[in-house]
């Protein structure tokens, strides 16, 4: 299974488990995550979930040797965001890494191992919280792919850490090590390399610890309307069409075996 689901107390563990490829994530494994997420938003055995990637890696983004051999695009092309929607009980849709459009009702934490890059960085930004072992990369290594954020990176990114960082992140896809994206508040917690599901078990627990009707509603509160949301993941999405352009040659050059281990001079 691409994906595994495991339950402690309270708490929902959902593992990315394809190690042979860092994690990356193919049309498959987006469903599967996709339905593990919306799973438990509705299950009230748990009261939260974390997100978090197999043998040492959080998640390398989308699967490109996938997309360079075309698998996908009919799916890619048919994944949009109505003008109606609202957050996930409401009109649960897919994006291309699974879960990024959804609105839960309940918080996610990352647990963060290894490189969270890309399509992997989208994911992580979509969790509410994230623990990062002091060995995690965090990056938009898409750049050198021609390949755009459409996860939703262009979005939260900035809200994350602010527009100026955003902007460095984005238009250099430099590698951010952990003590810098807990500087920048990308990283919410540190923790020794090895320890990051550990880290982010005892951190969910705590929260259950809490009243979960006050902590679900000031929760929901502090975050954008679901309507805010979509019109900003809308505009990101229509640079699909440079993906198109570009990025089918760039994923091509990365079925290759060009820019491997994060070097942006053989791509």
């Amino acid at each position: 299974m691409a994906v595994r689901l495991d339950t402690t107390g309270r708490t929902r563990v959902v593992t990315i488990a394809r190690p042979a490829s860092r994690n990356a994530v193919d049309p498959p494994t987006a469903r599967a995550l996709f339905e593990a997420f919306l799973a438990f938003d509705g299950d009230d055995s748990v009261d939260v979930a974390i997100l978090t990637g197999e043998a040492g890696a959080f998640c390398a983004g989308f699967d490109l040797k996938a997309a360079s051999a075309g698998v996908g695009q009919d799916w890619l092309n048919a994944v949009d965001i109505p003008a109606e929607w609202r957050d996930a009980r409401a009109q649960p849709i897919m994006g291309p890494m699974g879960p990024s459009r959804l609105m839960l009702s309940k918080p996610v934490i990352a647990a963060i191992e290894g490189h969270a890059v890309a399509g992997g960085l989208e994911l992580a930004a979509w969790c509410d919280m994230r623990v990062a072992a002091r060995s995690a990369v965090f990056g938009v290594f898409c750049r050198r792919w021609g390949v755009p954020l459409i996860d939703g990176g262009t979005v939260r990114l900035p809200r994350i850490v602010g527009q100026g960082r955003a902007n460095d992140m984005i238009l250099t896809g430099r590698a951010v090590d952990a003590r810098d994206a807990f500087a920048m508040g990308l990283a919410d917690r540190l923790c020794d390399t090895g320890r990051a599901l550990a880290t982010a078990h005892e951190l969910a627990a705590s929260l259950s610890g809490f009243p979960q009707a006050c902590l679900r509603a000031d929760f929901l509160s502090a975050r954008p309307t679901g309507q805010d949301l979509a019109a900003a993941l809308r505009r990101e999405w229509r640079s699909f069409s440079t993906f198109a352009k570009e990025g089918t040659s760039g994923a091509a050059r990365f079925a290759a075996g060009k820019g491997r281990g994060g070097s942006f001079t053989d791509i």
